[in-house]
């Protein structure tokens, strides 16, 4: 009888301590979501907002300063590599924020040499591109900037979220813009207009080759769900999405609303963003499961809205990129790279 005893006191404990790690788990999320929302409601710094939702996975274990140092570190290389390779035979007035870019872009993609007071040459490598675990399934913290700083291997999220970062450190312009499980860059300069920058394969595709390769539906782009630009206001709701993707990894909890807030603060910045549209009805969708086994009598209301997200995704062009086929996209991103690159820009800077 006293082991029994035990036993049941050993598992109370247990449960008790459960929930207060998942109290202090959700605490810890909420806070970081505040400071989102104030982020969103300023129109503030992307740095920031990256920053935020990745410490907040790490258990608030991560320096801001730290990482900022970091951060305008690579921008005073990037500004001494602009600064080495000038731009020329490029005449219209936008000169300055098309340099920038171009800057980081062979920063971030080439190799490159610097010297120090004694005539130290160091090599810095170019940012690869990593296929372990390219959806943060395994570990959500395979996605995060501070990963891509310390291993310089990252993926279609950390990378263009790094050259955002330091393109608005250099004070210049650029947008993030989305396609099927994949994030890009979209710049524009005056002579050739909009052009893509494709972190991936460190290369500038043609629109053509996004929208037939990728897997991206007509009916998406007129929709403006796939292949537009991405507002500052618009790039930090990614990270309050990437914040409850981190939620839904750690706490397994779609019950408690954390994840519903979020999408639906993404929602309110980005009335399109299908990931946030995607999270949400899958999330209704367990509620509704759980709801439904329960005989739960707002389970009818749950599922209806469920539904409405449902047929929205598949009213805007949503289609779901099969896996393999985007494994097959990566390679040819990589290994076909002449196909679609932009010639007009080849030439731009040839000259």
């Amino acid at each position: 009888m006293k082991h029994i005893l035990l036993l049941a006191l050993m598992l109370t404990a247990a449960i008790l301590c459960k929930g207060r790690q998942q109290d202090s788990l959700k605490r810890n999320y909420e806070l970081c979501l505040d400071s989102l929302e104030i982020l969103l409601q300023r129109n503030g710094s992307f740095k920031k907002a990256v920053f935020l939702s990745e410490n907040c996975f790490l258990e608030n274990q991560m320096q801001y300063e730290h990482f900022d140092n970091h951060i305008s570190q690579l921008v005073g290389i990037i500004e001494l590599l602009q600064q080495a390779n000038p731009l020329r035979g490029y005449h219209f007035n936008d000169s300055i924020n098309f340099e920038k870019n171009l800057s980081v872009f062979k920063f971030l993609k080439d190799t490159v040499r610097i010297s120090d007071q004694l005539q130290n040459t160091y090599k810095l490598l170019p940012y690869g591109y990593s296929f372990n675990d390219f959806f943060g399934r395994e570990n959500w913290s395979n996605m995060f900037v501070t990963k891509l700083l310390s291993t310089h291997e990252g993926n279609c999220h950390s990378l263009p979220y790094l050259y955002k970062i330091l393109v608005d450190e250099l004070g210049a312009t650029c947008w993030i813009s989305l396609a099927p499980n994949h994030i890009y860059v979209k710049n524009r300069c005056k002579k050739i207009g909009w052009y893509n920058t494709e972190l991936t394969s460190g290369t500038f595709p043609i629109d053509a080759w996004i929208a037939t390769s990728g897997y991206v539906p007509l009916q998406a782009i007129q929709n403006g769900i796939y292949m537009d630009t991405l507002s500052n206001r618009q790039a930090i709701a990614l990270c309050v999405l990437d914040l409850a993707k981190g939620y839904e990894f750690q706490a397994r909890n779609y019950d408690d609303g954390f994840i519903l807030q979020c999408c639906d603060l993404v929602l309110q910045y980005h009335a399109v963003n299908v990931q946030a549209m995607l999270l949400k009805a899958e999330t209704l969708k367990r509620i509704y499961e759980k709801q439904a086994k329960e005989k739960d009598v707002v389970a009818g209301d749950t599922y209806q809205q469920m539904e409405q997200l449902y047929v929205g995704l598949f009213d805007l062009g949503y289609r779901e990129m099969p896996e393999q086929m985007y494994q097959q996209w990566l390679q040819s991103v990589i290994k076909q790279q002449e196909k679609y690159s932009n010639q007009q820009l080849k030439a731009t800077l040839a000259r």
